[in-house]
């Protein structure tokens, strides 16, 4: 073939090339930019199809399994064609809620399947043939049947070890991506003050500090900053705002919060997390100040977009817009609910039919196509992004090697690890020797399977999840380890207290499992929303997860006589609190030989739980909420403002361990404390820690700070850096922190974030309560200030 043959057939193909691309609408065309694609989608859209892409239905009912294939349920065809629905959510979720079980729910082959099936439909099935979204759970794990399930949120938080929560946002994500799903609902950024409240256990604790940098690194994980990444999903963030200090401890009950505190507390995790990459925001179905939040145009459009640039789209929380309507009573129709919610900010209306009141509402002129314009392109140009247009499928043959692989379950148990905080150990009782005679392990959460998962967890084999009996048994053998039930969480009826005494009797020491309990069952009535009815008829062992607020933290049913029996053996008590809350543990603290928890560890749980008492792990999990003496102290987080409490006539005013607490099997000394000031508002704090005990183990270094004298009351003191490290025994580390002027500004009277010249008190410790450095900085200048409203 001669040179000049050559070119011109090269040139042909090219031109056909070029041929075929010039006849698709531009928005198939993937060589022009995300705005050209969008722009020209949108203008070929109907207002029927426009309102559709803002509608997000449970996805667990649009797919049918005939042997080893998945096909589009009919009720997912008829939405489509009546509806044009652009998104679907929890379509792989099973729990008892969904009735999705091992049996016909989804596993992960056939989830991939299963979202090949109904992104085909809806692409080859509708005019314009746009690819739809699939939205997911994920708050600790992708919650679908066969996925690795990791601690809860708060147990991940008490690792306080962002690179490790990085980690796991990587593997979520790569578990929801490899199965055809797009959207992770997660991190829950709630700030949690009421232990009462039933979802405290989802949240990343009390601070927020804390919760925004471990937020940042679960967003950087699920690597919503790339959407064209191979394994990117959108990350959630729930819930805005002020969810998780409800009146009453009471889930979706009114937020009385000040303006400032908003902005002082609960926004900043938020923020910190967008800047990470975060493209979603779930509203919360609280209200704040007499404005729903999921109708409020200050936080949905003014703050989020306005003053943060948030370019990603809001998300309803489940059915909330109806809630405008039929909870709190501020819309007289549904189709005001709808518009009031879009006109706020929202974009997508979750699970329910809110949103289409929005077609009569621009027919009749009360709603302008404008803002469901602007919506459809915030939903749109993420598809384009993630390159679902091109790529809308995924290789369900490459799914199962990606799914709760070796590397994520060792992950899990790692994160389990990490997060269990011992709270006592008298005498040094811990680590057990292995070469004990006998335990006796006893105990309603000893070897219960859900128990150690949490809330928004799948259906489990029963060979996946490590309970405390399995993990003891590992380290010793059968022989050696005597498990007696003893109780349950909340059945009375069930009493083997006399069983697990003799049991005790039998042994060289005790290992007591009590605690709470979020698993579901089918025995458990639900409402609409999927939260868990607490009434009579339903006596399950849940006494946590969403829907199941308390009025007390004592523990419940008969495990408190459970501990006292076994006390009265003489035997060495070791106690472990497996919760979802910090549950009353004034009787422990005072009576067990060794006192640790673990919130909800997830599948490895039992293993990392075992690890710790045998000495295998040294223990470094640190408290990220405090445990209250008592429900009448609460609230009583530790970054409280000014003035000082003062003790109650019937007990302390301080909590029992506070924020940032955790004991270690070895010890740690603080030293030569030195600050560099690098520019008026730009210290270098530097000090060494020394590891003085008998064992290798991993310290959190913790820094607070107190400005001495504000304009407005601030806080006693208030987290400011942290670090997670490791040292052998005999070993000597320095830490360095940086104080820049975020950490040292203020909300002033005028809401604006300033630095004010002045003194700043640096504390250095290993908890809020256990300052072990301590000194001052002054502040003679500062170089502005940013309104924040």
């Amino acid at each position: 073939m001669t040179q000049r043959l050559s070119i011109l057939i090269i040139g042909l193909i090219m031109n056909i090339g070029a041929f075929a691309q010039s006849s698709l609408p531009l928005y198939k065309n993937p060589l022009l930019s995300v705005d050209e694609r969008v722009k020209d989608l949108l203008s070929r859209m109907t207002l029927e199809e426009k309102v559709g892409q803002l509608l997000s239905p449970l996805g667990w009912e649009m797919y049918e399994i005939k042997d080893d294939e998945v096909y589009p349920s009919e009720k997912f065809k008829k939405l489509i064609k009546e509806k044009n629905a652009g998104m679907l959510w929890a379509t792989y979720r099973a729990d008892p809620w969904t009735r999705k079980t091992l049996e016909n729910g989804l596993r992960p082959e056939l989830a991939a399947k299963a979202g090949n099936a109904l992104q085909k439909y809806a692409i080859e099935n509708t005019r314009l043939g746009i690819p739809v979204f699939l939205a997911e759970e994920a708050p600790h794990g992708h919650m679908a049947i066969g996925t690795t399930v990791f601690p809860t949120g708060i147990g991940m938080s008490a690792t306080w070890s962002p690179t490790l929560i990085e980690e796991v946002g990587k593997a979520i994500a790569k578990e929801i991506r490899s199965q055809g799903a797009h959207i992770s609902y997660g991190p829950v950024l709630d700030l949690s003050r009421d232990p009462r409240w039933s979802r405290v256990e989802e949240t990343f604790g009390e601070d927020p500090v804390l919760s925004g940098r471990l937020g940042a690194a679960m967003v950087t994980g699920l690597g919503s900053g790339d959407l064209s990444r191979e394994h990117a999903t959108i990350a959630t963030l729930k819930h805005f705002l002020a969810y998780a200090v409800p009146e009453g401890g009471q889930n979706g009950n009114y937020a009385s919060v000040g303006a400032r505190d908003l902005h002082e507390n609960f926004l900043p995790p938020f923020r910190e997390a967008i800047e990470a990459g975060a493209l979603s925001v779930m509203t919360s179905y609280n209200s704040i100040d007499g404005i729903p939040c999921t109708a409020n145009h200050y936080l949905l459009t003014q703050l989020l977009r306005n003053e943060w640039k948030f370019r990603g789209f809001v998300v309803s929380d489940l059915y909330s817009i109806e809630g405008i309507h039929e909870s709190h009573f501020v819309a007289s129709t549904m189709e005001e609910a709808a518009v009031q919610a879009l006109s706020a900010g929202v974009d997508i209306d979750l699970g329910g039919d809110a949103f289409m009141n929005l077609l009569q509402a621009v027919r009749s002129g009360k709603q302008d196509e404008t803002q469901i314009n602007a919506a459809v392109d915030r939903i749109l140009r993420m598809k384009f992004e993630m390159g679902l247009f091109e790529h809308p499928y995924v290789n369900p043959k490459t799914t199962t090697k990606m799914v709760r692989n070796k590397e994520h379950v060792k992950l899990a148990r790692k994160v389990a690890q990490s997060s269990v905080v011992l709270l006592e150990n008298k005498n040094s009782i811990l680590p057990l020797s292995k070469k004990i005679k006998r335990v006796a392990v006893v105990g309603p959460n000893a070897d219960n399977r859900y128990n150690m998962l949490g809330d928004y967890t799948a259906p489990q084999e029963d060979k996946d999840i490590r309970t405390v009996l399995d993990g003891v048994i590992s380290k010793l053998s059968p022989s050696r380890v005597e498990y007696v039930r003893g109780c349950a969480i909340r059945d009375t009826t069930v009493n083997e207290i006399a069983e697990a005494v003799e049991a005790a009797h039998r042994s060289e020491v005790i290992i007591a499992v009590v605690g709470g309990s979020s698993a579901r069952d089918f025995k458990t009535s639900y409402q609409e929303t999927g939260a868990a009815i607490a009434d009579e008829k339903s006596i399950s062992d849940m006494e946590c997860g969403e829907g199941f607020d308390r009025a007390t933290l004592t523990l419940l049913g008969k495990q408190q006589d459970l501990l006292n029996a076994l006390k009265t053996t003489g035997k060495p008590l070791i106690v472990v609190y497996i919760e979802g809350r910090p549950l009353d543990k004034v009787w422990a603290s005072e009576c067990a030989d060794a006192l640790l928890t673990a919130s909800y560890p997830g599948q490895a749980g039992g293993d990392a739980i075992a690890d710790v008492l045998f000495g295998d792990y040294n223990p470094a999990g640190r408290l990220p909420v405090s445990v209250p003496r008592s429900v009448g102290q609460i609230p009583v987080y530790y970054n409280k403002k000014a003035p000082r409490n003062h003790d109650y006539v019937e007990m302390a005013a301080s909590p029992l361990y506070g924020f940032g607490y955790g004991l270690s099997y070895t010890t740690f000394e603080y030293s030569d404390l030195q600050i560099t000031q690098k520019s008026p508002c730009h210290f270098e704090v530097s000090f060494k820690v020394k590891n003085t005990g008998d064992y290798d183990g991993e310290e959190v270094a913790q820094l607070y700070l107190k400005d001495e004298y504000a304009s407005v009351v601030q806080p006693l003191k208030q987290l400011k850096h942290f670090e997670r490290f490791f040292l052998r025994k005999g070993e000597e580390k320095e830490i360095l922190f940086t104080l820049t002027e975020k950490d040292l500004s203020i909300i002033d009277r005028s809401m604006k974030r300033v630095v004010e010249t002045g003194d700043f008190r640096i504390m250095i410790g290993a908890s809020s309560d256990d300052i072990r450095l301590t000194t001052h900085i002054s502040v003679k200048s500062v170089s502005g200030s940013k309104n924040l409203r």
